[in-house]
């Protein structure tokens, strides 16, 4: 397991270490006026499609769910919905988000939210051999391969994505 210096590790670091998965440990500075994982990608250094932001949403059906989608993509709430065996599916209130996972807005991560939710993950993570998701604290990244998250957090592999117009 690759550790970075200097970052404390979090519950989603400590889950995979429990689990024996690798992963890194990443660290980029917050400007708390702009948490977009677009800026998080240009801090990384990396392509903003191999950057995965996590969202919270409700499924009519089955709750609470979450999905992880690349940085600068729009989550596309009818292909969640049809992955997640909902009829309907809608994001909740950013208000809610701490509640229900005990992460804060630009700190989501898909691993050891306060509960096990259901996670899709879009499916251009497969074209990537490596991913970045929130390790659970804003301006803390964990890179693994998109495999090692889909194991980790049980995640689905669907398309979730809008297309570009």
């Amino acid at each position: 397991m690759s550790k970075a210096l200097r970052i404390a590790k979090t519950n989603a670091a400590r889950l995979l270490d429990r689990m024996g998965l690798p992963y890194a440990l990443l660290s980029v500075p917050v400007d708390e006026s702009d948490l977009s994982a677009v800026t998080v990608a240009e801090r990384l250094g990396v392509d903003p499609a191999c950057v995965f932001k996590t969202l919270v949403a409700r499924g009519d059906r089955t709750g609470i769910l979450m999905a992880c989608i690349p940085a600068a993509a729009e989550l596309d709430l009818k292909a969640l919905a049809e992955a997640s065996g909902n009829k309907h599916v809608e994001m909740v209130h950013l208000k809610e988000v701490f509640p229900l996972t005990g992460y804060i807005r630009g700190g989501c991560s898909p691993l050891a939210a306060k509960k096990a939710y259901p996670v899709f993950l879009d499916d251009s993570a497969a074209r990537h051999a490596q991913i970045h998701v929130s390790a659970g604290q804003r301006g803390v990244q964990l890179r693994l391969a998109p495999a090692v998250l889909q194991q980790a957090a049980h995640a689905v592999l669907a398309p979730l994505c809008r297309a570009k117009d």
